[in-house]
């Protein structure tokens, strides 16, 4: 009864946000995450209002729309989607229908993913079990930045050299911040980590070190699988589980116990993007 409840409301307000053309609406943005927030606002720096639909220690994976970020959503004139969040499948429909002048945009689109199939049909490629975690891989951030950068543009045509330098200075700190990671790393490629939720598998890509995790394909850990990753942490000598602060720590608790071991915590969503990367690279360097 309270889901129905909750529906009605939530269509009243699409209705309600829809029929109101708010005069504001040009220097609004909707991000999905923090991260891309940090994204715009080094591009454009103030000039648009960026509303983040989910908010810090939620979980993007399982977080429900609330019905007063509607009118947030009906004002902007823009969404940009990380592409393959379980929450923007779950309400990407109706957060079309809250603004259908909006445009939407997948910052995900020509990216080198990781997927567990890729099928080419025609001149485009079909992806099946992608990862969603691309703004953990600064080489891909430089990627959406570009992406983010032209439709800026188009927003706000007259601060098109602003923002262009501002792009051009953000991808140096992007540059800069990928080389002193890839330094750091180096001479640990190859080592394991494992964590709860898979969200560090671009950034283990990228500087050459493998993940484990507990959780796969958005399902809890079976047994079996628990059973093998301890197998493999009593053979590697290793004593940590990262998790994310928004998940639930019991089955980390349970491994962490069954490798006489410790629980991490880090924070892939943490608004100050590039800091966080670097604190998270300092972590696996002490625990390696």
């Amino acid at each position: 009864m309270k889901k129905i409840l909750l529906f009605l409301v939530i269509a009243v307000l699409f209705t309600s946000c829809n029929s109101k053309k708010n005069k504001n609406s040009g220097n609004a943005i909707t991000v999905s995450i923090l991260p891309e927030k940090t994204f715009v606002e080094k591009i454009a720096g103030t000039d648009f209002k960026v509303n983040v639909l989910i908010p810090p220690g939620s979980s993007p994976a399982a977080y429900t729309l609330l019905p007063s970020q509607l009118k947030e959503i009906a004002n902007s004139s823009v969404w940009f989607r990380i592409g393959y969040i379980g929450f923007e499948y779950s309400w990407k429909d109706k957060i079309a229908q809250a603004n259908t002048n909006m445009k939407v945009v997948d910052l995900s689109e020509g990216l080198d993913l990781i997927a567990e199939s890729k099928q080419q049909h025609g001149n485009h490629f079909h992806f099946e079990g992608v990862n969603p975690h691309i703004w953990l891989s600064p080489k891909l951030v430089k990627q959406i930045a570009k992406k983010i950068l032209d439709e800026l543009i188009l927003l706000k045509p007259e601060k098109s050299d602003e923002y262009k330098a501002n792009y051009s200075k953000f991808a140096k700190e992007i540059e800069q911040l990928d080389s002193k990671i890839e330094n750091k790393m180096k001479e640990y490629a190859g080592r394991k980590i494992i964590v709860f939720h898979p969200s560090l598998s671009y950034y283990a890509r990228d500087y050459g070190i493998e993940q484990y995790s507990l959780e796969v394909g958005g399902k809890q850990t079976t047994p079996q699988l628990m059973a093998k990753i301890v197998d493999l942490a009593k053979k590697e000598n290793i004593k940590v589980i990262y998790i994310q602060s928004e998940f639930d720590r019991e089955h980390a608790r349970v491994f962490a116990e069954e490798i006489d071991g410790e629980i991490i915590q880090v924070s892939p969503l943490a608004a100050n993007w590039a800091d966080n990367l670097i604190e998270m690279t300092n972590l696996f360097i002490e625990n390696f």
